[in-house]
Order: C-alpha cells, then structure tokens, then sequence
C-alpha cells in the first residue's frame, strides 16, 4: 500500500530548515556578501623573480601554483597573471590581508631536519664557557622568569603527549612534552628562548673575554653559506651526535639578526644549516638559534597537508601525511629522538617554524606542525605545503597596492535593474497564464531567492565566495530554469485532469512524469556547470559554480515545496472544482467540465 503524502510536514521541514538557514547566518553574523574584483576592486601583489629571465615554462609553473593557492577554495575568484619576463601579479579582492600575501609569496620549501645544537642546548657547539644549568623539570637554563604552565592535554604519569597526542608530535611553541617520569612538563622550545642569559644584561662582567670585536649586530643581511659536513652528513641520524668542526664553528660565529631585518640563509638539503627561529607571539622575544643537519625528509615527500584543531586541543595545528619513503624515514627519527629526547626542526623557506621533542614513535607517516597559529596563518601554510613549492625565487621585496573595482558602480546597478525586470516578466506572464496556480509559482520563486541569498553568505563566510558579475548573470538565468520546472509540473497536471483525472489525482500522477523529466533537465545544467567550474578559471569559474548552485536550489525548491504546495492547494475546492481564477477551469482546460472526486 502506497503510504499517502503529507505535504502538510512536507512543508514545516521545509520551512524549519530555512530557519536554521538563516539561524547560521546570524552567527556569522555578515548579512552582506563578499564582492569580487570586478564590483569593490581589492589588492595587486605583484612578485619580481630574482632572475632577470627565469625560463617560460618555469614562471608559468610557479603561476599555476600560485593560482592553485589563492583560488584553493575554488569561488575566490582571484586573478594571477604573467606580466612581461619575470613578473607573476596577483590582484586578490577584498581588503589587504597578510595571510593572503604570505600565501602567495612564500616559497614554500619545507624540509625536515635533525637538531644538533640550539642556544637553549648547545650540545657538542658549546664554547669553553660553561653551559648554562638547565633546571629538569622545566628545561630552560635555571634562573629563568619564564612560567612554564602544565600542559592540560597531557599526561604526566606517562609519555605525556602534548597537542600533537594524536600524532605524536610535541609542540614547539606552547604544548611541550611531558616528562616520562610524571614531573613537571618540559619547556617547549618556542618559549624556551626567554630563559636565555643573552636576555637580560649580566650583572657581572664576563670571565672570558672575546678575541675580536664583533662586526656587528647581525650578519644574517647577506646570504649565509650553510657550512661544510663531515663524513656522515648524509646521515643525519649519525652525524647529528657528533657534528664536524667546520660547521660546530660557523654556528657559533653566527647571529641572529632581529627580525625586521630578515633572515637570509642558502638552504641546501644535503648540507647542514645554521638558522634562527622567531617567536610569532611575542616579537620582543630574542630569536633562537640553531645548528641542524642535513635534510631527512623533503617538502615534495608530503601527500597533504592541512589546517585543523585536533580532537583532544584547542589551538590550529597543520597536520601532514608522508609518502611511503618518508613515513619509514619519520619512523627512524621518531624512534631514535624519542629514546634520547632530541629535538627536529621543521624548516620553512630557511627559517625554523618548530622544534619539538618526540613524545612517541610515529610509525604511519601522520604528523603536525603545532605552535601558535591563527586559523588564518594555519590555513595559508598548509594551502602553500599542499599545492608544493614554486620553482623559481622571487624577491623579498613584494609590491603591494590597493586597487579599485574594474566595474562602474552603474553597470552593477544595470545588471540587478535587469535580473529584477527578467524576474517580474516571468512572475506577470505566470500570474495572467496560471492564475491562481501562478501564486505557487510566485511563493517558489521567492522561497528560491532566499534560499540562495542565505546559502551566499554562508559560502562568504566558510569557503570565501565572492559575488561577481558572471555570478549574477549565473543566478538569474536560474530565475528560467526555475520557472521552467513550474511550467513542466503544471502542464502535467493538465494533461492527467484532460484525461479525466480530478486535480488530487492528477498532481500525484504527473508529479511522477514530470519529475523523471525534471531531474533529466537538471542532470544537464549540473553536468555543464561542472564543467565549467573544473576547467575554467577566474570569472567563468565563478559562473559555473552559481549556475550549479543555484540548480540545486531549483531541485531542493521543487521537491520539498512547489509539489508540497501543490499538493495542499488541491484540498480546496477552489482548485480541485476547477474555479474560475484557479488556472484549472474548464475553460482553460478546455473541457466541459473539471473531473470531480477521486483520492490521491
């Protein structure tokens, strides 16, 4: 027995569904959505490669890279063009974000590296002057002010994970690992630096002195040479227990310069490095130094990467995956860093991002980089990690300008005046040739607007959609494709009450013939605006996906509320008895009279 529709509920979840719709919308709390270049213009970074005539292929690639992170939501919309010989400019719209440009400017080369000697643990770099005590339970040189607090996601009975418990990873800058033996939680590296001597002015003078005056405050302004390895440096796992002379006396030399002044260092893989690491929470923190081996794992190693708050933290993490030499690789260095408390580095563009400790052996190639991220800066390092490092360089020095929108304020104007004038045609020509049927197509066009006002601003706010003119033109060829499914629905409702159907039997009949073609219909567009939305790029892209969009709105509307409608307006029998202004008279119809009776 065929269970009998009530399109009564049918309607309730309907309309309980845009409430809640509606209800994310206020929590996001922007009730305007985000324009794209062409309707409020926004911000040209324009990046000058440091060769004067890098090869075609090479800038092309690092083109499409670049467009593959900026336009990683797919609905951004941004422009990324090839300009003369050497140039990449990127107009982005929207005000000037910093996350943005550091996504497009970053070169993006991340490598794994083990760590020899830092400023918090020299290690075998330490010079005759005696090494600063490290207090156990805190893990920074005794006498530091710094507070050290537990960290809550740990356990401090066990191996005690920090933020990276689902990984194994330690945090190196805020979510140390926890002592094995149930003590207080270690020093993350990132905090570690406070507690340096260097710090604070001495109150004693020093028992050593200098053999020559230094040259100055920094020497990271001109590229630094990584130094010479020893024998085993393409053995990081056994050169970083005795690194060689040549490269102990170039860390010790080195020093950090401060922040503002850049740091420049030549990263190559198979030589060690000696590098800085800066505190992104405090800028007033004195950067930390380290002595690393050679690269363990590459960049080009990693299958993904992305941004996350892990289930038992707080704070956004990147998490990465390796492929399968790499996940052996990590599972040695886990391994033997979490039997002797080393320490690896993850480096980024040269420059050291974290430092943590292992609190467990990682053997599934699963890891993360934890420290203190925003959701933003989370988001823009692991959209640069995932579509890979740019092939050539490009100056530090990036040109940035705000830029005004490509459209007149009037041509926006003309194309809403536009959709607004297609949309009362249609709902007129309706009104006058379905009469009181044309109200349900009013209501379903109306409900459809909402729904598809509601559903932009929810894209604005999560993916970073951004309405363009194409756009536009995508949604009100929706207002046809919409009015074309009412019209298909009616007609079949026609032709069943033609065959001598009353109006309750004739919507559930040709509901049934009018859906299947329906559907068909919709398959279509859906399929077309695939296509458009993969293949093509900037503002067809954009096209595509509110043309797809807003054929799933025809098909969610047309389901759940035009039939429903439908389906209640035949109860009364000022549509069921064929009224005059019903649109199912027997005038239009062209019969004698409405066929009367009959239960759907």
């Amino acid at each position: 027995m065929a269970r009998k529709p009530l399109p009564g509920r049918t309607l309730v979840a309907f309309f309980v569904g845009m409430a809640l719709l509606y209800g994310l919308v206020a929590l996001a709390g922007d009730w305007k959505p985000q324009l794209g270049l062409d309707l409020q213009g926004g911000t040209r970074i324009t990046l000058v490669a440091t060769d004067e005539e890098p090869a075609a292929d090479s800038l092309e690639q690092a083109r499409q890279i670049i467009d593959s992170r900026v336009n990683g939501g797919g609905v951004t919309e941004a422009d990324v063009v090839v300009e003369g010989d050497n140039l990449i400019v990127v107009e982005i719209p929207g005000a000037q974000r910093r996350d943005l440009i550091e996504t497009v400017k970053r070169q993006a080369q991340l490598r794994f590296r083990l760590v020899a000697c830092s400023e918090v643990v020299p290690g075998p770099c330490a010079t005759g002057a005696p090494a600063p005590t490290v207090d156990p339970s805190t893990g920074l040189p005794e006498g530091s002010t710094v507070e050290v607090q537990p960290n809550s996601g740990g356990d401090q009975g066990g191996n005690g994970a920090g933020n990276g418990a689902g990984n194994g990873a330690g945090n190196g800058a805020g979510n140390g690992a926890g002592n094995q033996d149930g003590a207080s939680n270690r020093a993350p590296v990132g905090f570690a630096r406070a507690g340096l001597p260097a710090a604070e002015p001495s109150d004693a003078p020093s028992e050593d002195a200098t053999e020559e005056p230094s040259e100055g405050p920094s020497q990271g302004v001109q590229p630094i040479e990584p130094p010479e390895g020893g024998e085993q440096v393409d053995q990081p796992l056994q050169w970083v227990d005795s690194p060689n002379q040549a490269a102990i006396e170039a860390y010790n030399e080195f020093q950090c310069p401060p922040e503002d002044e850049g740091l420049s260092v030549v990263d190559d893989p198979d030589r060690p490095l000696v590098t800085c690491e800066y505190s992104e929470e405090d800028e007033s923190l004195p950067p930390v130094k380290y002595l690393l081996s050679a690269a363990a794992i590459e960049g080009t190693q990693l299958t993904d990467a992305a941004a996350q708050i892990p289930q038992t933290g707080t704070e956004w993490v990147v998490t990465l995956s390796f492929n399968g030499e790499a996940t052996e690789t990590f599972a040695d260095i886990s391994r033997k860093l979490f039997n002797n408390g080393g320490q690896f580095a993850v480096v980024l563009d040269g420059e050291v991002i974290s430092a943590p400790r292992m609190d467990n052996v990682i053997s599934n190639g699963e890891a993360q980089i934890s420290g203190s991220f925003t959701e933003a800066s989370a988001q823009s390092l692991a959209t640069s990690l995932k579509f890979g490092a740019l092939p050539i360089a490009f100056q530090d020095d990036v040109s940035t300008e705000t830029i005004g929108p490509s459209l007149a304020g009037n041509q926006l104007e003309a194309g809403l005046w536009a959709g607004a004038a297609g949309l009362g045609l249609v709902m007129l020509y309706c009104l006058l040739y379905y009469r009181g049927l044309g109200l349900v197509v009013l209501g379903s066009l109306a409900v459809a607007a909402l729904v598809t006002y509601a559903l932009v601003l929810l894209l604005s706010e999560t993916a970073g959609f951004t309405l363009t003119l194409p756009g536009i033109a995508g949604f009100i060829i929706a207002v046809g494709v919409t009015a074309d499914s009412f019209i298909l629905f009616f007609e079949r409702i026609r032709d069943e009450m033609r065959e001598g159907k009353s109006m309750r039997v004739a919507v559930e009949t040709g509901w049934k013939r009018a859906r299947v073609t329906r559907l068909a219909a919709n398959t279509v567009s859906l399929l077309s605006a695939a296509v458009l939305y993969i293949f093509a790029t900037g503002a067809v892209k954009g096209f595509g996906f509110a043309l797809g969009l807003s054929t799933l709105i025809d098909l969610a509307v047309l389901f759940w509320f035009t039939k429903p409608a439908v389906s209640y307006l035949a109860r009364y029998r000022f549509f069921n008895g064929g009224g005059r202004l019903s649109g199912l008279s027997p005038e239009t119809l062209g019969m004698d009279r409405v066929p009367a009776g009959g239960r759907a």
